[in-house]
């Protein structure tokens, strides 16, 4: 992936302070990952977690993560399939991720922990649109162990330049029930922006819910910086 170098290089001169450290410092992660793994989408290093694809050696630490956490996540999910939890149902889930990557309609990661490579939660990148939109959805989960702590603000400050400045996209949007004020909290943290209320949006826990649409550019996510 030559294009990191020019990149990173590029962004040196956008503005002088935190925010331009905060752009290089996330894209230093992905370089040096690369590089040593050349890997087309590396995993996301820094502020003491790693974002990297699913794989099947995560089911042990996955299960369990949900399973714990089946009450506290329930309500703000779609329906779970009944073999969710299962291996089998594990393995659909990668099988759909792989499709899905290669033909560049999603980006799935787990969140770990730098420091003991434990299993903290997830973040989807779906439904990218490429041509003249450039824009994606992001969904997250965290486990109920390490929900209110920051670290999917953590999470997203990783993930967001790379997709700004590695993927090109333009736009990434995000939508939470009215209810949910740390989901909301974390999107404001992060830089995005209100947009509006879309009535009967998503089927959550089988209802058909309203939701508050969210939206960052590039340039919200810059000023946001301070975590």
């Amino acid at each position: 992936m030559d294009m990191f170098p020019e990149k990173a290089a590029r962004f040196k001169g956008i503005r002088a302070g935190a925010s331009t450290s905060f752009f290089t410092a996330a894209l230093g992660s992905i370089v040096s990952r690369t590089s040593a793994r050349g890997a087309v989408h590396p995993r996301l290093s820094g502020h003491s977690l790693y974002l990297r694809h699913p794989v099947k050696g995560d089911f042990a630490q996955w299960v369990r993560l949900r399973t714990a956490s089946a009450g506290f996540l329930k309500p703000w999910e779609p329906l779970w399939p009944r073999d969710d939890l299962t291996m089998r149902g594990y393995r659909r889930r990668l099988d759909q991720y792989r499709r899905d990557r290669k033909t560049g309609r999603a980006l799935p990661y787990l969140i770990f922990d730098a420091r003991d490579n434990r299993l903290l939660g997830g973040v989807n990148v779906s439904n990218i649109r490429r041509g003249i939109c450039q824009t994606a959805t992001i969904g997250y989960w965290m486990g109920e162990n390490h929900a209110g702590q920051g670290n999917m603000s953590r999470a997203l400050a990783l993930l967001l330049p790379y997709l700004f400045d590695c993927q090109g996209l333009h736009r990434i949007e995000a939508a939470c029930l009215p209810t949910n004020s740390a989901s909301i909290s974390v999107l404001k943290k992060s830089g995005f922006q209100l947009e509006g209320k879309a009535r009967s949006y998503l089927c959550i826990n089988g209802q058909w819910e309203d939701h508050l649409l969210f939206s960052a550019l590039r340039s919200d996510v810059i000023m946001s910086v301070g975590f």
